[in-house]
């Protein structure tokens, strides 16, 4: 597939990175991000002995060429993966303490999904909590099921190794010494945690759902690289994968008003989105 070459302000080669990284995720990249391509994709020019933005996209565009898959290499280089620990804490507690509600009305064991789940704080952070909730209340660990669109991202969420600048990003001392252990230079979830969770490759605005129903979904934090038309389409499709009376989670400046009709706002917890009523 070739790379479209539009004309702009960040210079065609540029341009056309911008564009094959929308095609790819639906994020957008603005001028105010443009940093990010050249530091991202540096390293991959000097492995590759390219100098300019103009090789790369020239060597993508080179059907005939052997580097097959050099696109999502790229894509993936640009994807921004912040994420810490027990990000917005407080998000997380009412999270727990909506799922210790549902099951306390209808007992059963619980499905989230951390989608967009980056290199895995989120869905640790997630069966840390429900963890302790479990001994504090008796409520059945959930499934959690944590995916995102980058392999490479997916391969550190599963080995679950944290350098020591990320283990303390958010993550309390008394957690650490309960669920981490020291690994070579890393720290390492312990077993017991990490076989709480499901991982999966998952592009949102292309691929198929999860199978299934789910209680409540983590979407954080992505919808602001989105275009409006693209994020309410996100958004329906997250609706369709819902219970009823299930709950949707979104960053701090992320809202579902004016981008869906499929969900609104919950009047029972604060920040959280549910399914309209039909």
């Amino acid at each position: 597939m070739t790379v479209a070459r539009p004309a702009g302000p960040l210079g065609p080669a540029a341009n056309a990175i911008v564009a094959l990284l929308e095609q790819r995720t639906g994020q957008q990249l603005d001028a105010g991000r443009a940093w990010r391509i050249d530091s991202a994709l540096q390293p991959m020019l000097r492995e590759r002995g390219l100098t300019t933005l103009d090789e790369l996209v020239a060597r993508i565009n080179d059907r005939g060429g052997s580097e097959h898959g050099l696109a999502d290499l790229v894509v993936d280089a640009l994807l921004n993966q912040e994420t810490s620990f027990f990000r917005d804490a407080a998000t997380l507690d009412t999270v727990v303490q909506a799922a210790i509600d549902m099951v306390a009305e209808s007992p059963r064991r619980l499905r989230i999904w951390s989608a967009a789940c980056s290199t895995g704080q989120e869905p640790l952070s997630m069966a840390m909590l429900f963890a302790e909730a479990s001994e504090r209340t008796g409520i059945l660990p959930p499934e959690i099921r944590a995916t995102d669109i980058s392999m490479r991202a997916l391969m550190r969420a599963r080995a679950a190794r944290y350098t020591q600048f990320e283990i303390q990003r958010g993550l309390p001392i008394r957690r650490m010494m309960q669920w981490f252990e020291p690994r070579d230079d890393l720290w390492e979830a312990k077993a017991e945690l990490r076989f709480r969770l499901l991982y999966g490759q998952q592009n949102l605005i292309a691929d198929p759902m999860p199978g299934g129903k789910f209680d409540i979904v983590l979407c954080r934090n992505v919808l602001m690289y989105l275009s409006p038309v693209t994020r309410g389409a996100v958004l329906d499709r997250i609706a369709t994968v819902l219970r009823p009376g299930g709950l949707l989670v979104l960053g701090a400046g992320e809202t579902v008003i004016g981008h869906t009709e499929a969900l609104v706002p919950s009047e029972r917890y604060r920040g959280l989105y549910r399914p309209a009523a039909h």
